[in-house]
């Protein structure tokens, strides 16, 4: 069986590729500043003509994500495009023409925090807070404590009774701000699907938007035996992108920090990834990295794409 390798940077893995798909948070920064080589390492990448896609779980427009990245010193010439689930939302309901949209409908029931309906600002969809009105249902996120999952039941059972589909703008079932735990949408999504009914999760680890990010590339001529998932979770990065064909390099600066932390030498790293590959299903990463830098230094020599397979 193929083992994951060990690289001492991006630069090991950038000949093989000619797309770059890479998470935000806990691999470019860590939601509040850059880390250190992530700009540099960027600028390689494009040196070499790689095409990037942004791919982040943040509830976020494009224009925002942007906006947050330059902040931090990440400017938009250092990739190609971003995508986030509130973004591939708002662009599938203002074209629906395709896809899980198609036929959707243009009446929303809406279930979230505080009455934020945002997501929909400027869009031909109009909001409704009777289901018997609805087209579809969003879900994007309840008024935990004040309303606990048995409050959304009567509206979870009529919509099913009307055959509503629902679409789950982020998977997660808790979220974290500040001090306090917030019961996250997915937790809604899982009712609704044990009650019967329909939901259509946008967000990763579910294809939908690695899928998207495989047409971005396809307009290039790049594909997914091109292509390179970096991110920093088992959970949503690298399952995601290994259902979908796509390579993977796992990133020890985020998520999974806490496990790789005490490790004093390669044999306790590889250990503790044996044990992080036996929690997720036994699903392994082609590559493990320490953080977004370049490492050793590459002859300054024109890319070689790789053929696409028959």
């Amino acid at each position: 069986m193929a083992k994951t390798k060990f690289c001492a940077g991006i630069s090991d893995i950038s000949d093989s590729y000619m797309g770059c798909i890479i998470d935000d948070w806990g691999v470019l920064h860590d939601g509040e500043d850059a880390f250190p080589y992530a700009v540099d390492c960027l600028k390689e990448l494009k040196q070499r003509k790689k095409e990037i896609i942004i791919l982040s779980n943040d509830r976020m427009t494009a224009v925002e994500k942007k906006a947050q990245l330059k902040k931090m010193g990440i400017g938009p010439s250092l990739y190609s495009h971003i995508v986030t689930p509130t973004e591939y939302i708002r662009e599938g309901l203002s074209e629906p023409d395709n896809g899980i949209f198609k036929s959707l409908g243009k009446t929303a029931f809406v279930i979230t925090r505080q009455n934020d309906t945002s997501i929909l600002d400027g869009l031909d969809v109009d909001v409704t807070d009777d289901v018997e009105k609805a087209d579809f249902v969003l879900l994007l996120g309840m008024d935990y404590p004040m309303k606990t999952l048995e409050h959304y039941d009567a509206d979870i059972r009529r919509a099913i009774q009307r055959r509503l589909k629902a679409v789950c703008a982020n998977q997660d079932s808790k979220g974290l701000i500040g001090t306090n735990f917030l019961m996250g949408p997915g937790l809604l999504a899982r009712r609704y699907e044990d009650a019967g009914g329909i939901v259509y999760y946008v967000g990763k680890p579910h294809a939908i938007l690695f899928k998207h990010c495989i047409e971005l590339f396809q307009k290039k001529d790049v594909f997914p035996s091109h292509t390179v998932m970096f991110g920093d979770t088992m959970a949503h990065d690298i399952l995601g992108a290994h259902a979908l064909g796509i390579d993977t390099c796992l990133f020890k600066s985020g998520l999974h920090a806490a496990n790789f932390m005490h490790c004093q030498n390669l044999k306790e790293v590889d250990n503790t990834l044996k044990n992080l590959i036996i929690q997720y299903g036994n699903i392994m990463p082609n590559y493990l990295v320490d953080e977004m830098q370049w490492g050793n230094a590459l002859p300054d020599r024109k890319h070689k794409k790789r053929k696409q397979p028959k």
